[in-house]
């Protein structure tokens, strides 16, 4: 394990960038588990010998991957601007989502995921409703009705928004000087809370990689808050794990390894899997972010007054 002097952790050694080392010290690199593994935990004189590089290689990375989906309390940002195109393109690493906000006028506003399908595809057909095929056989697409109303901004909205098919805004005349008058904002008797939305709304497409938008959204900053795979697109040098789950790491591979490998008697199988499974326990409860501050900021107001 390498250890870091403090010129090279907050100036990075006189090096660009100075904070390519700021908050490493509390994470470990993907190649130091598996070395390690391999020094201590590997040998004539363990239970795991004679195990090529490759495969404790291959199940630090799928532990790495459980702990990002099950343990971690990292999520990840990212903000792009959305365009006429009413797509928001999923980062690689995304496995799922957090949170999904419209950033304006210094705010951010958490969006409202769609209920209704707000994308489909289409396949293209003759006048009779035959299906027209390539050279291949396959089924020939086309964009759909409803991506093109979408994007158009004809495709109407079941939520409170400008694209509303319910605004009952009233036409200028005498009685109604202003020139409408929005009647079911706010006032509506038996609203569905459900649909009371007035920020724009989106639907995830994983399948595409996409975030699709109504009109409303067009030309706005869209702030994604996600969960990541912690494979770094690929680039093993970046992987890396929280101190706090490197015991956890070594004996998820152990078990993996010995689950997986024959002759191995099941009471060795089964500690090894029951001290995974304590370590993982151990793991999460360090690394709880349950602190008393929060706490106490979140109880300060058990005793307001409400008229």
């Amino acid at each position: 394990m390498a250890y870091l002097s403090e010129y090279q952790y907050y100036d990075n050694a006189g090096a660009a960038p100075s904070n390519a080392n700021w908050g490493s010290y509390q994470y470990v690199s993907l190649s130091d588990i598996v070395n390690n593994f391999l020094l201590m935990y590997s040998g004539n004189h363990g239970l795991v010998n004679n195990e090529e590089r490759y495969k404790i290689l291959f199940h630090a990375k799928r532990g790495i991957q459980e702990l990002n989906y099950d343990a971690f309390k990292e999520i990840k940002a990212l903000e792009l601007k959305v365009f006429d195109n009413l797509i928001f393109t999923l980062p690689s690493d995304y496995v799922n989502w957090v949170r999904v906000s419209l950033y304006k006028d210094g705010f951010l506003r958490p969006l409202t995921e769609n209920i209704q399908v707000n994308s489909a595809a289409s396949y293209l057909q003759s006048s009779t409703g035959t299906l027209s095929f390539n050279a291949n056989g396959t089924v020939q697409t086309t964009t759909s009705t409803l991506d093109t109303q979408r994007v158009s901004g004809a495709q109407r909205s079941i939520y409170l928004n400008k694209d509303n098919t319910g605004d009952n805004s009233l036409p200028i005349n005498a009685d109604n000087p202003d020139g409408w008058r929005d009647y079911n904002i706010g006032t509506r008797y038996g609203l569905n809370t459900e649909t009371a939305n007035f920020n724009p709304t989106f639907r995830i497409n994983k399948k595409a990689g996409v975030i699709n938008f109504d009109s409303t959204m067009a030309n706005e900053q869209c702030v994604l808050e996600y969960i990541s795979d912690g494979m770094e697109s690929g680039n093993d040098a970046l992987v890396s794990v929280n101190k706090m789950f490197e015991d956890y790491l070594y004996a998820y591979v152990k078990y993996e390894i010995l689950n997986n490998k024959f002759g191995v008697q099941e009471y060795i199988i089964n500690r090894a899997r029951k001290d995974k499974s304590s370590l993982l326990r151990n793991a999460k409860i360090r690394i709880s972010d349950i602190h008393p501050g929060r706490l106490l900021m979140s109880m300060r107001g058990q005793n307001k007054w409400l008229k």
